[in-house]
């Protein structure tokens, strides 16, 4: 059985601090699942266990959309997290990208190729 997992893609351009980025991260972390769950219930259950997340960077938001085209173009459930602005973004900016839980295969043809944050 393929290993499912979920990536975290998030934008290195925006000078968010470790814990926006913690914070951020968590959005998409549950974005993402919960999502899923809804629509591939059979990765989601598979996931729940380990609930294996790596996370990943983007220079800016053009490399944060070519992740979600990617994404759409081969079927990956994704979520993108934009900020309310309450703290140190402005309403409305996008921050990051969650890809999955998907099988890992599918998921390395979207984000395989990004580095670790």
């Amino acid at each position: 059985m393929e290993e499912i997992k979920q990536v975290i893609a998030v934008r290195t351009d925006l000078g968010m601090g470790k814990g926006k980025i913690a914070a951020q991260v968590g959005h998409a972390c549950v974005l993402g699942a919960e999502y899923t769950r809804k629509v591939h219930p059979e990765w989601y259950s598979q996931w729940w266990p380990d609930q294996k997340k790596v996370a990943v960077k983007v220079p800016g938001i053009k490399e944060l959309q070519d992740v979600k085209r990617h994404a759409i173009e081969i079927g990956l459930p994704y979520s993108v997290v934009v900020d309310a602005g309450h703290t140190q973004l402005a309403p409305g900016t996008t921050t990051c990208i969650s890809v999955g839980p998907a099988p890992e295969n599918m998921i390395n043809k979207v984000t395989g190729m990004l580095k670790l944050l």
